[in-house]
């Protein structure tokens, strides 16, 4: 192998070190704190958590629910709108969501825990191994779903229930698309992901197929003849390019795969960290990647955002979290060029920006960084090429308000559709409504 000037090696940290840092960043709440911190709730008539979350949970009368000791119910409220409600209790941003909107989230207050409340529901009936819904009986239909990720098997779940036949084509190996390969290790442990999976298709009904990819292995053609419906839950596949010459050279990587990397690996020792880590980019990939880079025994991460800390589409609670975990961020500034070094890259170089005339701009002073390791997490776009597509628009498929794209018969939900956003809760409400467009249809 040709020696390169960066500094990349494995296991740099002890099997202790790796256990203690990636263990849970939030521990559930046991039966005790429960009814406490759930007895913090004023059960407001107008809640306005339920109006911030963005499948509509009955968040009052679940904590309600959970404070007259009955935790199997309080989960049953949360899956009638939300059947991913366990992963979205772990991964949601409720800092910006229920817990912002509490009525308790004063200055001298603090929010009542609800995702902790949720989690500790829905885990509640999960572990008892039942299901808490039948599925109507089977009507005849069939409904394609591409794509086992969260809106894909929100969709197939609310199917399933009105009888229908419903078949997951999925391209990876495993059902669960953004929360088995893309959220942080440390933040969903012992296989929930897979677990949940397993949980929605409980309910019967619904057949999957492994390892299929989109374009190749099944065609939008083949699907429309063979099935009453299609609904695309896709995803976004494809990682945005820098533009800068030299970005396909060894020493930058992308932050997607990567992580996809840390969450199926069964030896956090084998993956290869740098010394000194640049990630180019401000969402939660960029935060998830940083921060799981450093518990992989980094010295120096740096984050880098174009524009100002109010403007980081991460989080402001997620930007805390990297910090308290030693990643520096700096804002302000874009990459101009990377440092390339016996044909690697091991740098980047930036130009310092500003708001001008209401656009953001270049200031034309510069600094370099030096990095073993450079990660993109500038965003994700969609990678298919594929004969009769639905009508895209901005790297996104188009569609209406219920979710139906421009071809007929054809549904699309999550990531992958314009104004759709990356939040396992927000792809879990697409699919929802989608199913119930579907059903609308379909009983005509």
């Amino acid at each position: 192998m040709t020696e390169t000037p960066n500094d990349i090696k494995k296991g740099r940290l002890s099997e202790q070190e790796y256990i203690e840092n990636f263990d849970e960043i939030h521990p559930p709440l046991n039966d005790h704190e429960a009814l406490v911190e759930g007895d913090r709730c004023y059960y407001c008539y107008d809640a306005p958590c339920i109006e911030a979350c963005p499948t509509g949970i009955d968040i009052p009368l679940f904590i309600r629910q959970i404070t007259s000791r009955n935790p199997e119910g309080a989960a049953k409220t949360i899956f009638d709108e939300n059947i991913l409600g366990g992963m979205s209790a772990r991964v949601c941003p409720t800092e910006t969501l229920c817990e912002e909107a509490c009525v308790r989230n004063t200055g001298e207050d603090q929010p009542v825990k609800i995702g902790l409340l949720q989690r500790y529901a829905t885990d509640t009936l999960m572990n008892s191994k039942s299901h808490p819904y039948e599925r109507d009986k089977p009507n005849g239909k069939k409904v394609a779903i591409v794509g086992g990720g969260p809106a894909g098997l929100s969709c197939a779940h609310r199917l399933s229930m009105k009888g229908y036949l419903v078949t997951i084509f999925d391209s990876k190996p495993k059902l669960g698309g953004l929360n088995e390969y893309g959220i942080a290790a440390y933040k969903s442990l012992n296989n929930f992901a897979e677990r949940e999976a397993k949980f929605v298709l409980s309910l019967g009904g619904i057949e999957y197929k492994l390892n299929k990819t989109f374009g190749k292995d099944i065609t939008l053609d083949d699907l429309q003849q063979r099935f009453d419906a299609v609904f695309l839950g896709l995803g976004l596949s494809g990682v945005n390019d820098l533009s800068l010459e030299g970005e396909n050279r060894d020493g930058i990587e992308d932050a997607v795969k990567y992580i996809e990397d840390i969450r199926q690996t069964k030896e956090l020792s084998k993956l290869p960290v740098g010394r000194k880590v640049i990630v180019l980019g401000g969402g939660m990939t960029a935060v998830d990647i940083a921060v799981q880079i450093k518990k992989l025994g980094s010295e120096e991460v740096t984050i880098v955002y174009r524009r100002g800390q109010k403007d980081m589409p991460a989080s402001s609670k997620e930007q805390k979290n990297a910090q308290n975990n030693g990643v520096l961020i700096r804002y302000w500034s874009k990459p101009s060029k990377l440092l390339i070094e016996q044909n690697t890259v091991n740098g980047v170089e930036f130009e310092y920006t500003e708001i001008k005339d209401g656009r953001l701009t270049s200031t034309g002073e510069k600094f370099k960084l030096k990095a073993d390791m450079v990660f993109r997490a500038i965003g994700q776009t969609l990678e298919e090429d594929i004969n009769n597509f639905p009508k895209v628009e901005n790297g996104k498929i188009q569609v209406d308000e219920e979710y139906r794209t421009s071809i007929p018969g054809i549904w699309s939900g999550g990531d992958c559709v314009k104004d759709g956003e990356d939040l396992t809760v927000s792809a879990v409400e697409a699919g929802k409504k989608a199913a119930m467009s579907i059903h609308k249809k379909l009983s005509l």
